[in-house]
């Protein structure tokens, strides 16, 4: 446990802290803050897992920002996901890119960057507004029930699987799988044995599952190239070589989940969000396209989809006027970053005027920037022009069941009410 007595109940690894109200776990931020200095958190051992000291949590702003910057002093090798997988996870699986460091990272990215530049993107914009349609199509016929379920959950996974080629048949399968793999992701310390056992054994059966699946996809696109991800993936070559099965599904479980989580989780918290500040809500259906740009920062600032990344420090060096050594961990909490007051005037008010607004909810500067960020900002406002503008008193009710995760800011469920267009 932490030894500052002012921050003694403060326990960043226990799944308690995580499990209680936004409010309360973004005051404890503050007070971290507060300290200056980066504060240590020991971790527990995990089965299988490696064996950490623990890590010093990066809560200030301008902490996450420096270290994402340097990535060669601040490495996302071996893992910048936490818990660490243990190393015979990526001999078996293959290591993502986000657990790469410059400059095989480059070369990986600049393959997968390909499909996400403005060029690629203006292509498939008619397609993303197709399937915000239908799925405002579907909504109106069924009635409100779970705003994850029905709308959420639907677009991100749906463009992303289009984009990679993946049939419609079996999005669904996808979809299971790649809830399961998050559900570990970030769940650390009071985890039984037992119970982080089933979890770790869930995760890598949805991998394998989706591995299995990639691998049949590959072979196709081999014989069969189109003109979708998995083709430039499995026909691209790194170094003169060809990606192997394993690097193919690490990319392939990277791009779904990344490509899936960050829209999923916005559009959750976007709605709450301008569900309880009715007055910022007005202002944005009053001239939604002038304003729905910086909307959609505000509600990645104020949500933070992603909450953390992990890094390990290479050599010895000092982080505001801390002194940090070769082999430590730290992990950057976007989450708290994006809620310091020295970077964001009253931090707790969502505004959708907010400017500047230099938020690092899709990661901070860096080569390890989110290369789907572009993506992701077209489909909340497309997804969010095509809700307001066919049901404008859509809206959640009752409270939202949030995801337990110290890693994703996810939303199970929402409930929401919207009043039948005439």
């Amino acid at each position: 446990m932490v030894q500052n007595p002012a921050i003694a109940d403060i326990d960043l690894v226990s799944m308690d802290f995580w499990d209680r109200p936004e409010k309360e776990r973004l005051a404890d931020f503050a007070r971290l803050r507060e300290v200056g200095a980066p504060v240590f958190f020991p971790e527990p051992r995990i089965p299988f897992v490696r064996r950490g000291q623990g890590f010093y949590a990066l809560v200030r702003h301008a902490d996450v920002v420096a270290a994402s910057r340097d990535a060669k002093t601040f490495s996302s090798e071996p893992a910048a996901t936490s818990p660490e997988p243990p190393a015979w996870l990526s001999m078996l699986l293959g290591t993502p890119m986000v657990n790469m460091d410059d400059p095989r990272h480059a070369r990986l990215r600049r393959i997968v960057s390909r499909a996400f530049s403005p060029k690629m993107l203006s292509k498939i914009e008619s397609d993303i507004q197709a399937t915000a349609t239908r799925i405002v199509d579907d909504v109106i016929a069924e009635g409100p029930r779970d705003f994850v379920e029905q709308v959420a959950a639907r677009l991100p996974i749906n463009v992303i699987c289009s984009m990679m080629g993946i049939p419609e048949r079996i999005r669904p399968y996808v979809l299971k799988r790649i809830d399961v793999m998050t559900e570990y992701s970030g769940v650390r310390g009071a985890l039984t044995s037992r119970r982080a056992l089933r979890l770790l054994g869930g995760n890598l059966r949805a991998i394998m599952d989706l591995h299995r699946l990639l691998a049949r996809l590959a072979r196709e696109r081999r014989e069969r190239p189109t003109d979708d991800l998995v083709s430039a993936l499995v026909n691209a070559n790194v170094d003169g070589e060809r990606l192997t099965t394993r690097e193919l599904g690490s990319f392939f479980d990277l791009l779904l989940v990344a490509g899936n989580e960050t829209t999923r989780n916005a559009l959750a918290h976007g709605l709450r969000l301008l569900t309880e500040n009715p007055a910022q809500r007005e202002l944005l259906l009053e001239d939604f396209e002038g304003r729905i740009g910086g909307a959609i920062e505000e509600i990645v600032r104020y949500s933070s989809p992603i909450i953390q990344f992990r890094r390990t420090v290479t050599r010895d060096c000092e982080l505001n006027g801390h002194p940090l050594r070769a082999g430590d961990k730290v992990v950057l909490f976007y989450l708290a970053a994006n809620h310091d007051p020295e970077v964001f005037p009253d931090p707790e008010s969502f505004d959708i005027t907010r400017k500047p607004n230099p938020h690092v909810g899709f990661g901070g500067p860096g080569p390890h920037l989110c290369l789907g960020a572009n993506l992701a900002r077209m489909e909340l406002r497309i997804m969010f022009r095509e809700l307001f503008s066919r049901l404008p008193e859509l809206r959640t009710v009752g409270e939202p069941v949030p995801l337990l995760s110290s890693f994703d800011n996810g939303v199970k469920s929402q409930p929401f009410t919207f009043s039948r267009p005439s």
